[in-house]
C-alpha cells in the first residue's frame, strides 16, 4: 500500500472538501483505478483515499464520537479496503462496497468497546455499594428528528444512539450523519428501500421515547 496515503489534513472538516482535483476524481472510474492498481500500479489507491476518505471518517465519527477513534478506524477501513480489491466484483459501486466496509467496522468497534464497558461496571458493582440512575431529566416536546439535530454532539445523544438496535442505528448515522437518500442506504445495507423507511421511522421513535423517559 503506498506510504502516507491515509493521512487526513488537521485543517480538514467533516464534509469533503472541494478541491481542483475534483474534476479528475469524477473523470477517472473507480474501477479502471482498481484494476490499474491490482495489476500494479499502486500509487493509484491514493487517489480512492483521497477521494473518500472525508466521507467514510464521517460514517465512523457518526457511529463513534471521537475524532481520534474515527482517523485510526478510517485508515484500518483503507487498509481492510486495499487488503481486499482482489475480492472487489464490481458487483456494485466502489463507494457503497467501501461504506459496508465502514459500516461494520464501526459497529465492530462499538461491540468491542460495549463488551469492556460492561466488565468494568461489573467490577464496579461488585466492589462499591452504588447505584447508577439511567433515566433522563428532561421535558421533551420536540419530535424525535429535531431533537437528534439539536443535541446531536451531546454526551446523551451519543449514549442513547449508541442503545439502538444496529440496523436501526446504521440507518439513522447514514441519514443524518452523511445525508443520504433512502435509495443510498438501501444499497449500502443491502435491505429494501421500504425497509430503510421503516428503520428510520423506528429509531426516531425509540430516540423520541429513551430521550423523554419512555418506555418504548
Amino acid at each position: 500500500m503506498p506510504s502516507g496515503s491515509l493521512k487526513r489534513s488537521k485543517n480538514s472538516s467533516s464534509k469533503p472538501v472541494s478541491t481542483s482535483n475534483d474534476d479528475n476524481f469524477r473523470s477517472i472510474c473507480d474501477e479502471e483505478i482498481i484494476k490499474q492498481i491490482l495489476l500494479g500500479d499502486k500509487n493509484k489507491y491514493t487517489i480512492l483515499v483521497e477521494k473518500y476518505q472525508q466521507m467514510i471518517f464521517r460514517t465512523c465519527m457518526g457511529f463513534l464520537h471521537d475524532k481520534d477513534d474515527a482517523d485510526d478506524l478510517t485508515q484500518e477501513i483503507f487498509i481492510q479496503a486495499y487488503l481486499s480489491l482482489a475480492d472487489f466484483k464490481n458487483k456494485s459501486a466502489f463507494s457503497t462496497w467501501i461504506y459496508r466496509i465502514a459500516v461494520n467496522a464501526s459497529l465492530n468497534k462499538i461491540r468491542k468497546s460495549f463488551r469492556n464497558i460492561i466488565l468494568q461496571r461489573l467490577d464496579t458493582l461488585s466492589s462499591a455499594e452504588k447505584k447508577y440512575e439511567l433515566t433522563v431529566p428532561l421535558t421533551v416536546t420536540d419530535n424525535p428528528e429535531n431533537i437528534l439535530i439539536s443535541h446531536e454532539h451531546t454526551k446523551m445523544i451519543m449514549k442513547v444512539l449508541n442503545t439502538l438496535p444496529e440496523n436501526q442505528h446504521t440507518a439513522i448515522i447514514l441519514s443524518k450523519y452523511d445525508d443520504m437518500s433512502q435509495k443510498e442506504i438501501a444499497e449500502i445495507m443491502n435491505i429494501s428501500e421500504s425497509a430503510v423507511e421503516a428503520l428510520l421511522h423506528r429509531a426516531k421513535k425509540n430516540l423520541y421515547n429513551r430521550l423523554s423517559g419512555k418506555r418504548p
